[in-house]
């Protein structure tokens, strides 16, 4: 059966093929080579004159600058949360052991309160 919407496929054997043995023909070994690079040369690592080291010291100012803004917006945090967390963050170890144990005692007494409301 054939399919109605695909190409028919031909079939390998139509085609003249090659003596066994013989090889295809050669194909060219590498790209060419371009016969000029463009430009002129060019020194890596920047210019020494006076006026590209001041702009090199003008950018790192400004992002120095840029980035100690940064930090102080972000470290500005205020707010509920923001005090709560830093709150907690103060804590020491044993400070939030004992804040969950009280937690845990008055869920237990209250859940021992409504045991003794039912038996009444």
């Amino acid at each position: 059966m054939g399919n109605i919407c695909g190409k028919t496929e031909s079939d390998a054997f139509d085609q003249p093929g090659r003596v066994l043995g013989s090889a295809p023909p050669p194909g060219p070994t590498s790209a060419p080579v371009p016969k000029k690079v463009g430009g002129p040369p060019r020194v890596l690592g920047g210019s020494s004159t006076a006026e590209a080291s001041g702009n090199q010291e003008d950018a790192r100012r400004k992002a120095s600058e840029a980035a100690l803004a940064r930090a102080k917006a972000s470290s500005a945090g205020t707010g509920k949360l923001q005090a709560q967390l830093t709150s907690q963050q103060k804590k020491s170890h044993l400070e939030h052991l004992n804040d969950a144990s009280k937690a845990k005692r008055g869920e237990n007494q209250s859940t021992q309160d409504t045991e003794i409301q039912r038996w009444d």
